[in-house]
Parts: C-alpha cells; structure tokens; sequence
C-alpha cells in the first residue's frame, strides 16, 4: 500500500481532518493532512493550502492552511482495479417533486424573470458496506479525466468528487478558465449533434464569464466550443484565458466568475435566491468550488464542486442538477439528472 493512502487511512481512523486529490489526467495524488480539528476559513484567498467553499458565496469558505497540515504527494500506481456493480435499488429520488420545480422554473422564464436557473435535486443512498479508501480508489480509477477528491472534516462531514469542471487556473497573473454546460448521454461517440436548447445554454454560460472579466482583466481570448467527456455523458465546454489586471487580485476573480450560470442561473442574484428558497434542501458545497490555493505562492487550481457525494450515517447524498432553458422539457430534465447521479451511484 503507498505511504499517501497510509496516511489518509490513519488521519480518517485518527478524527483529523484531510483532502487527497488527483487533477485531471494526472497521474499523481496530493494530500492536505491537518494536525488539530479546528475549523479555519480564508478571509479573502490570499493564503495558501486547500479551500472548499460552498454554492451559497454568502457562506464561509473553509481552508486547510498549508502552515497547519502536512502536505505529500506520489505518483499513483496503475494497479488500481475494481469491478463496478450499481445498487440502484437503494436510491431514493423524488420525481415529482422535481417535475414541478422544473415547471416553476419554466414559469419564472416564460414571465421573463430570468433566462435560465439550474435547479438540483439530491438522492440518498442506503450504504450497506462501505469503507472511505475503497470508494476514493474507486474514484480515482474510473474517473481519469476529472478532478477526484475525498475530503474530510470531523465537524463539518465527508465528501467525493469527481468534477469535469474547472472554475479557475491561474499563474502569476495568467488565467484560465472554461463555461461548460448541455449534456446528452455518451453512446460510444464525441462527434454528435447537440439541440438548441443544449447551445444556448452553454452560449449564456460563455457570454456571462466574458461580460464579467472585461473590466478585471486584459487579452480575453475564448476559444471554440468543443465536445468533451465526463464519466458516461457529454457536455459542451468553451476554453477561456486572459490577464488579470495588476489592480486586481484572485478574490475579484473567483467573486466574477462564482457561481456561473452553469451551476446558478442568469441573472446571477435573482436565481440564486430563487434556488435557495425552492429546492427545498441546502446544497452545502454541492456547486461550491474547491482546489489548491497560492500554491508556491503564485499557482491556483480551483474545481467546479459537481458530480459529489456527502457520506453520513451508512447514507450516501448524490447531488444532481441541469440547467432550464426556454426550451426544456420536464421528463428530460428528470433523465439528464439520473444519468448525471451515475457518476457516483455506480462508485457505490
């Protein structure tokens, strides 16, 4: 067994606080390992370490300082193999329910409110064996073009991911960043044609990042929009970089950019409340963001918080959500999330 899994197996049987993390397509693993349980927050993401923070960026982001913990990393073994066997007879999802958000949502477009809110849902999953290192490993070998992460705080819970979705890189004062949004199954293909629906979708997504940089930073470059793949689906992702302005810093840039209407809605404000007050559950850090911070002082890596998973009580919480359009229709809208909890159902 590798000294890195050694080490998170004992901070998680020892109540201490840890992240271990692969980036994508890497093939090494880091670890933040706390030495006491305190619960730190940055205050304005200056420091260095491990930020996780939440959808709601009202809310505290926690930080494990890099000056508290102990930070390792390795090359990951090639040897890692599990057979993946999906228990969905213990998932309990509320369909209904979530049809009618949908209409209420479609509701608030028709009126013109807003142009598109993303509304979530979560499943809870009876867990009858399961054990924290064989799910992360799981993970870690299935998922290896996503950013895969457990992490854990014995005040504040146990989480996994594995994220498509990168909210920020930045060196220095180079940046880059990516809207990713519409999704249809994998059926063996990159090369599909994607609806309306789909296209504007991520088309609000990319203009929305592009008006929010302008006035922070400089040579805005966005690239063209490609297919890409995440676990079994497929989303259209649009590459954006640029400059940071020298009068600007990394919390004008992450308070810019989160949440982006790929995970919150347009306007930004109105369908954040929105989203609060009719999912009827707290998303937590379901669509936060988490990452390196200021690492070697000038490199930032920061993820999207998708396709994860909160483990309490032998309960797993699956978090799901899609975005509504004009075009949206409830019963795709119900699939594109079950196809999206696969991600991690089949882990389990």
């Amino acid at each position: 067994m590798s000294i890195i899994f050694n080490k998170i197996e004992a901070s998680y049987t020892n109540n201490l606080p840890f992240v271990a993390y692969r980036k994508p397509n890497s093939d090494q693993i880091s670890a933040f390992l706390m030495q006491d349980t305190d619960v730190y927050f940055t205050s304005d993401f200056s420091e260095e370490g491990f930020v996780f923070a939440p959808f709601n960026d009202k809310e505290k982001a926690i930080l494990f300082p890099k000056e508290k913990a102990i930070f390792i990393k390795e090359m990951l073994a090639n040897n890692i193999f599990f057979e993946n066997k999906t228990n969905e007879d213990n998932v309990i999802a509320d369909k209904e329910a979530h049809f009618k958000l949908v209409e209420k949502s479609l509701q608030k477009i028709y009126k013109e409110d807003f142009k598109k809110v993303v509304i979530s849902r979560k499943e809870t999953v009876e867990l009858q064996q399961f054990t924290m290192m064989h799910t992360f490993k799981k993970m870690l070998h299935n998922y290896a073009n996503a950013f895969v992460y457990c992490w854990f705080h014995p005040k504040v819970g146990l989480w996994f991911g594995a994220t498509p979705e990168t909210l920020l890189y930045i060196d220095k004062n180079k940046f880059t960043t990516m809207s990713l949004a519409g999704t249809q199954v994998y059926k063996g293909e990159n090369n599909v044609v994607w609806g309306a629906k789909e296209l504007e979708e991520q088309q609000l997504v990319t203009d929305f990042i592009a008006n929010q940089l302008k006035t922070i930073t400089s040579n805005l470059n966005i690239d063209k929009t490609e297919t890409v793949k995440a676990g079994n689906l497929l989303h259209l992702k649009t590459k954006v970089t640029g400059n940071l302005l020298p009068d600007s810093n990394l919390k004008d840039l992450i308070r810019s950019l989160h949440p982006t209407p790929a995970v919150c809605g347009l306007p930004r404000e109105i369908t954040k409340a929105f989203i609060i007050k009719n999912e009827n559950y707290s998303r937590s850090f379901y669509t936060g963001f988490l990452g390196e911070l200021n690492q070697s002082k000038t490199k930032t890596a920061l993820f999207v918080n998708l396709r994860c998973m909160s483990v309490k009580d032998n309960k797993a919480s699956i978090y799901v959500g899609g975005g509504i359009t004009k075009d949206s229709e409830p019963e795709k809208e119900w699939l594109e999330t079950v196809s999206k909890s696969k991600t991690m159902s089949r882990i389990l």
